[in-house]
């Protein structure tokens, strides 16, 4: 089981380094500015479809796409070697919902502007499979770079996922949904009485969540939860797990 655990955690972040390392390739798919000049000219691009599939999977396994496949989070747990400090300041956590609205926004201006929906192209802004190859696109790809750098090195532990990700907000509201209604769906639960406080499963958290008060509370749905299974494989006693109801 251990072997199991740890196996788990070095294929998740393999996994989420190596979707970054791809950002060159499928950049136009995670990319509001140029989903945006998509929908301008009437065209349901390939990261337009994307977006509607993340907001699909997160009425049934929430925000793992953040935990496992996201290119912006393997770059920030890349830079854990620089900030590993804990950032959740609730106080701070609404930006990511107004920066929602100011990238979104634009987005149905442009639907609106260009007359709806005329054609589809999964390939649009993509030359010769990488995506950053069409003119201009190499500025907004270093600029979106950049922009995570300063977040998760000022911030410490995925800042930017915490304060500024507007696709955070489209699994969120996936997840409320799912919630309000109540299908079954991957979640955490823990076994209080199995907790000893140690503490571990807090400190694993890429989300600085203070998961052992979760634990003892009993309530371990959170939106800014990821479902990573960083607690669920670093708890000594197996108080957390998967489960899916």
């Amino acid at each position: 089981m251990k072997n199991l655990m740890r196996y788990r955690q070095r294929l998740r972040k393999a996994l989420i380094i190596f979707s970054f390392v791809l950002m060159p390739i499928t950049f136009v798919y995670i990319s509001c500015p140029i989903i945006t000049q998509g929908a301008s000219e009437g065209i349901i691009t390939g990261g337009l479809i994307v977006f509607a599939l993340i907001f699909i999977s997160s009425l049934f396994f929430g925000r793992l796409w953040c935990g496992w496949l996201c290119p912006a989070g393997g770059l920030q747990e890349i830079y854990f070697a620089i900030n590993d400090t804990w950032t959740n300041n609730m106080r701070l956590n609404w930006l990511k919902y107004m920066i929602f609205i100011i990238v979104f926004a634009p987005l149905v201006l442009a639907v609106h502007s260009a007359g709806g929906f005329t054609t589809i192209d999964p390939l649009y802004h993509t030359e010769d499979g990488i995506s950053i190859a069409k003119e201009g696109a190499y500025t907004i790809f270093y600029g979106q770079i950049t922009f995570i750098t300063i977040f998760a090195i000022l911030a410490g532990r995925r800042g930017f996922c915490h304060y500024f990700c507007p696709i955070a907000i489209i699994m969120i509201i996936g997840r409320k949904i799912r919630n309000l209604v109540g299908w079954p769906a991957l979640r955490l639960s823990a076994d209080g009485s199995r907790c000893t406080d140690c503490g571990r499963c807090s400190t694993s958290c890429p989300m600085s969540l203070d998961v052992s008060d979760m634990v003892r509370r009993g309530r371990m749905e959170d939106a800014e939860c990821i479902l990573c299974g960083s607690c669920v494989d670093a708890c000594p006693k197996g108080a957390i797990r998967y489960e899916l109801k």
